[in-house]
């Protein structure tokens, strides 16, 4: 749901290689502030270092990545200084992550795992933590849950809480790097919820999935990606509905009839 123009990530001309293979090829794009994305493709496309790239756990070759007023720019061949390193650590402030696995810590109740990050990394008082964690929990549906073990949640209470957790260090903006790829499937509904929920609040999203119904119903933009490229841009339903790439329409051709069709 976008709530205004205004650009909040910009990617421009972003490079990656592992190993001297080229994972991303010169990636451009730009994420309007509320706007709900999801990225599509095969796997092994780069989607999730992609991801991980605009967070800077995987640190770029080459390209410029902007989260806000914050800008990380690295040419080839640079090594990273105090000055990069700075910056890294201002962009991962203003985005919050969610990956597959929930990473919740099992001998911490949930509440207290919420709280840990407030508390460490912004030196927030015990007590207002605590009540900040509440506030995550109940947005996520969990606030009832608050002193179990992460060991007794269903995946997709983990998956809610881990969501819970990154919001409450109030990022900018959120990525998921396929959250409901571990679930069961009728556990998936509940996760994919609260991304509209907070969609319907104007919090930025990119959601790297493969739940193709949601990422057309759902979406503001959807990006398909293959061997490293950004290959089409568009919105969900004129994506889904009038691909221009050949790739694109063969790989959607393998969800019609099943995920896409039907609305």
């Amino acid at each position: 749901m976008n709530a205004t123009n205004k650009p909040i990530i910009i990617i421009e001309n972003l490079c990656k290689s592992f190993d001297g293979e080229a994972v991303l090829n010169n990636i451009s794009f730009t994420i309007r502030e509320g706007d709900l994305a999801s990225i599509i493709g095969p796997s092994g496309c780069g989607k999730s270092t992609f991801l991980r790239c605009i967070n800077c756990l995987e640190l770029m070759d080459s390209g410029k990545i902007t989260i806000d007023s914050v800008a990380l720019r690295r040419e080839p061949g640079q090594n990273p200084d105090k000055k990069t390193l700075d910056t890294v650590h201002k962009i991962r402030s203003e985005v919050g992550m969610v990956f597959q696995s929930y990473n919740l810590f099992p001998h911490k109740n949930l509440i207290d795992n919420i709280m840990l990050a407030p508390m460490v990394v912004k030196g927030m008082k015990k007590a207002d933590a605590h009540d900040l964690a509440l506030k995550m929990l109940d947005k996520v549906g969990l606030r009832g849950f608050a002193s179990r073990s992460p060991m007794t949640l269903s995946g997709g209470q983990s998956q809610r809480a881990a969501i819970a957790r990154a919001l409450a260090m109030n990022p900018r903006v959120m990525l998921y790097d396929e959250p409901t790829s571990a679930l069961d499937p009728e556990l998936v509904g509940e996760v994919l919820q609260v991304m509209k929920d907070l969609d319907a609040e104007g919090m930025t999203q990119i959601i790297v999935t493969h739940e193709m119904r949601f990422a057309r119903n759902a979406s503001d933009y959807i990006i398909f990606m293959d061997n490293g490229e950004i290959v089409e841009y568009e919105d969900g339903d004129i994506l889904f509905e009038q691909p221009k790439n050949e790739r694109t329409k063969a790989f959607l051709r393998n969800f019609v009839g099943t995920e896409v069709t039907g609305r």
